[in-house]
């Protein structure tokens, strides 16, 4: 005879599919402004207005952003968060970024970097991007002369 077991659909849930969403709009969530006069900078969100707008601090010392409110669609968030008060000041926001040590962890992840190399891309003169393209050549024919030897 067959055995069935029976379990209740809201605990099978969970063994079946792995949590959906792993960063949530919170205070303390490192994000990256992807649109407007900072974009490309890293803030913290302090506080959360509603659904759809969060209020950002950089603090503008240490990243250049102010405090002011931002839609959340103009905002990525990162892997990174502290813990932090709603509506935390600027001064307990600077302690918990240097406590983290949040801003040297994000400038060694693969995103922050590629963001880097776009903006040194973008700020290239065009004797340098000829030279790049001479370099990119070189390599080409090495690389071409050492598959040959094969």
């Amino acid at each position: 005879s067959r055995q069935i077991c029976i379990t209740p659909l809201h605990l099978a849930l969970p063994q079946l599919f792995p949590a959906m969403f792993d960063r949530f709009v919170q205070p303390g969530r490192v994000v990256l402004i992807t649109y407007g006069p900072c974009a490309g900078k890293v803030c913290t969100i302090v506080d959360i207005v509603d659904q759809k707008r969060v209020v950002v601090d950089g603090p503008e010392s240490v990243t250049g952003v102010r405090r002011h409110m931002m839609p959340i669609k103009r905002l990525s968030l990162t892997d990174f968060r502290m813990t932090l008060r709603r509506g935390a000041r600027e001064k307990t926001l600077k302690k918990a970024l240097e406590k983290g040590e949040i801003l040297k962890k994000w400038s060694e992840t693969s995103w922050a970097k590629k963001l880097n190399a776009k903006e040194t891309r973008k700020n290239l003169t065009d004797f340098e991007r000829f030279k790049l393209m001479v370099a990119r050549k070189k390599r080409s024919v090495a690389v071409k002369k050492a598959l040959k030897k094969k």
